[in-house]
């Protein structure tokens, strides 16, 4: 959990600083590790970088709500075209991401990591 708020900490970093695809990046990797660190809590193996999918696999040991289903769809979808200059037409993709964006996958994070806090205190 502690890697998965470091990662929170740097979104919003880059936030600050206008670096709005890798604030988006950052987020998506933070609501993954707070999961991952809920597996690890309990036992069980993790694998994959698919935030959605932790959380459907999840769903096999606790309530998963829908809504943070939905969050970590867009959260993946910036797992690779953050990154990679060819993930789009054009421009690069630092120029393809907006504060906005940054601002909203920050906020999903923040829901994720908040109930994956959640179950983590009461196990």
């Amino acid at each position: 959990m502690d890697q998965a708020e470091g990662d929170l900490e740097h979104a919003k970093s880059d936030l600050e600083r206008g670096f709005y695809d890798w604030a988006c990046f950052s987020a998506q990797q933070s609501a993954g590790k707070a999961v991952k660190a809920v597996f690890q809590k309990l036992g069980a193996e993790a694998w994959g970088y698919s935030v959605y999918d932790l959380l459907i696999r999840l769903r096999e040991k606790t309530t998963v709500d829908e809504e943070l289903l939905t969050y970590s769809l867009e959260l993946d979808k910036a797992y690779i075209p953050t990154r990679y200059p060819n993930a789009h037409p054009s421009p690069s993709p630092r120029r393809r991401y907006t504060k906005v964006e940054a601002e909203r996958m920050i906020n999903y994070a923040e829901r994720i990591l908040g109930f994956c806090k959640d179950i983590l205190s009461k196990v």
